[in-house]
């Protein structure tokens, strides 16, 4: 409770010592004859401001939403590496599936996964929570995460069966620019993909519902391009944290984790760091989202539209 006040109160001071500031109208301010700003830089309107501190209010939880899609897209990018030294035959005939279409197993998992949250477990929930979505977006979202540290650590386990195999038994041949070719399946891949598919039913479905739900109304569009904007950021982040880690493992007696051949590497140690950084992410997303408070929850500025907003209104003095 301490610490909810004390969020709050952060929040308060951030809002009334800059935000709250910019409506206030002063001598040297032009105020055009319809009663808005002539100068948006030195004053702005209330709806104006509120908008701001609707994104202020919500970063919290974007950041989380980055952190997490960080895993996800490494994930995708090194299933189809681990594919390309798999056994990826049909029936142990000529036909190999191709490297890069395991990811279409994490779509086809969210697409099922949607419509049986929706029809089956959401009713259930509904019956516990007596709440009309089964359980919060917050909650869904926390969710997703969770299942995300837990994607992260059968991908590791997946990878550490593969290399093993690799090495113990019989090769299937030589991958061009790669090494030797594991007899180990490539359906092993399969598993981590839907688990990640079922990991983002939870969190990514959550995570728009939120946006959408938080922004007033005339800001959905920008709601959506948040959104997107925090898995460009992801991505980014992730290219980042490979050459990182690729460079402190290269060389030296260390083994490079992230090696061009995936037999002499270490890819599931890290699976493993990616796990890790999801579990601080979880740990940092259940603190914020607990002092979290929903728009209209009691405190919350109306959402009135600023076309509708009498003129009066449009400015504190």
């Amino acid at each position: 409770m301490v610490k909810h006040v004390m969020f709050d109160d952060i929040l308060n001071l951030v809002y009334n010592r800059f935000l709250n500031k910019a409506a206030i109208i002063t001598p040297n301010d032009n105020i055009n004859p319809d009663g808005s700003s002539g100068n948006r830089w030195t004053l702005c309107s209330i709806q104006q401001i509120e908008e701001v501190k609707c994104v202020i209010k919500t970063m919290p939880i974007w950041f989380t939403c980055i952190i997490y899609d960080i895993s996800l897209t490494i994930l995708r990018s090194y299933t189809v590496f681990q594919a390309l030294q798999s056994d990826r035959r049909l029936k142990h005939n000529s036909f190999q599936i191709p490297a890069a279409s395991y990811t279409v197993f994490q779509m086809l998992a969210l697409t099922i996964w949607i419509p049986i949250y929706d029809r089956l477990v959401v009713p259930c929930l509904r019956k516990i929570t007596n709440k009309r979505q089964g359980i919060s977006v917050l909650q869904r979202i926390g969710v997703g995460i969770g299942i995300g540290i837990f994607t992260m650590f059968v991908a590791a386990l997946v990878e550490t069966k593969r290399r093993n195999v690799a090495h113990l038994k019989p090769t299937l041949g030589i991958e061009k620019g790669k090494d030797v070719i594991s007899p180990m399946s490539g359906y092993w891949l399969v598993i981590q993909m839907v688990v990640a598919g079922i990991s983002e039913g939870f969190a990514v479905i959550g995570i728009v519902e939120f946006f959408y739900e938080q922004f007033p109304e005339n800001m959905k569009s920008f709601a959506g391009s948040f959104f997107y904007c925090g898995f460009a950021m992801s991505s980014y982040l992730s290219s980042i944290l490979i050459s990182i880690v690729h460079r402190t493992t290269h060389g030296g007696l260390a083994r490079n984790w992230l090696a061009q051949d995936l037999n002499k590497g270490k890819l599931d140690y890290f699976y493993y760091l990616c796990m890790g950084l999801e579990v601080l992410n979880l740990i940092y997303y259940l603190m914020v989202a607990k002092w979290y408070k929903y728009k209209g929850s009691g405190d919350e500025t109306i959402d009135v539209p600023l076309e509708d907003m009498p003129t009066t209104y449009k400015h504190v003095v």
